[in-house]
């Protein structure tokens, strides 16, 4: 009989080698997707149905969150800054949040939700009525067919969404700041456009969201490949998606912030 720490520590152990074994296995898994990626990047058409897919068909959340977020942050930021005198600095804040932090991130969780729940259980639905398979069979290779226009399509539409993301924040810290608050348009601008910088702030927040696209895109093809047959499977799969996702959106967002911060 095991004793209760050994119990434990065995459970600990199980549980690390299958989290590096499945690590290995989505690293093998992209790097299959990159490597037949030729047919949808020559065929961009795919590509471009896929963007419309994720891309276009998330813009109404978006556009409402990054909305009601910009606005959100110019009522909490007016009473913060009025405290100390500051209130003309609104807009500097609005947009660093934004671009720097919220835009990336926040649209990535979206993103994640909307469109990398929907990657998962297509191509999870496909595996179960063994679509994949027949394709196999009429020599037709899946991943590069399905899976890899679905993984450049997200990758391609996560930068576009942070971006509207963020457009769509500001104006609504503008709509809140300037005509609600009062706050004077012109400083409100002026230092905006003074404090952010194109290669500190800007890029820094595009990277951010490239990386997230790769992420989210995919951890949800690999899901959706690897999920059990079964309408159980495909459920499970997709809740695995939502969840893992944003737990590496989290962590990347640490890891690159650190970088970021550290070559300014």
């Amino acid at each position: 009989m095991k004793s209760p720490k050994q119990n434990i520590i065995t459970r600990i152990g199980h549980g690390s080698i299958d989290g590096i074994w499945s690590l290995g296995v989505i690293a093998r898994f992209l790097m299959q997707i990159v490597l037949r990626s030729g047919t949808s990047l020559r065929r961009f058409s795919l590509v471009i149905r896929e963007i419309y897919a994720s891309g276009v068909r998330s813009l109404i959340i978006i556009v409402v969150s990054g909305l009601f977020v910009g606005m959100v942050l110019a009522l909490q930021g007016y009473q913060t800054l009025e405290t100390y005198g500051s209130e003309q600095s609104l807009g500097i804040l609005v947009a660093l949040s934004l671009v720097r932090e919220l835009g990336p991130v926040v649209s990535a969780l979206l993103f994640a939700s909307r469109a990398g729940s929907a990657i998962t259980a297509e191509v999870g639905l496909m595996k179960t009525t063994e679509q994949l398979q027949a394709m196999e069979m009429m020599a037709v290779d899946p991943v590069a067919r399905i899976v890899a226009p679905r993984f450049w399509g997200g990758v391609i539409s996560m930068p576009l969404l942070a971006a509207i993301f963020s457009m769509v924040g500001v104006y609504g810290g503008y709509l809140i700041g300037v005509v609600l608050l009062g706050v004077d348009e012109g400083a409100f601008w002026s230092q905006m456009q003074s404090a952010v910088s194109l290669r500190q702030d800007v890029l820094n927040g595009v990277i951010k969201s490239i990386v997230f696209g790769f992420a989210v895109t995919t951890i949800a093809l690999f899901e959706g490949y690897d999920s059990m047959p079964t309408a159980e499977g495909i459920s499970r799969a997709t809740t695995r998606t939502v969840v893992n996702s944003s737990l590496a959106i989290l962590a990347l967002d640490f890891v690159l912030t650190a970088f970021m911060f550290k070559g300014m």
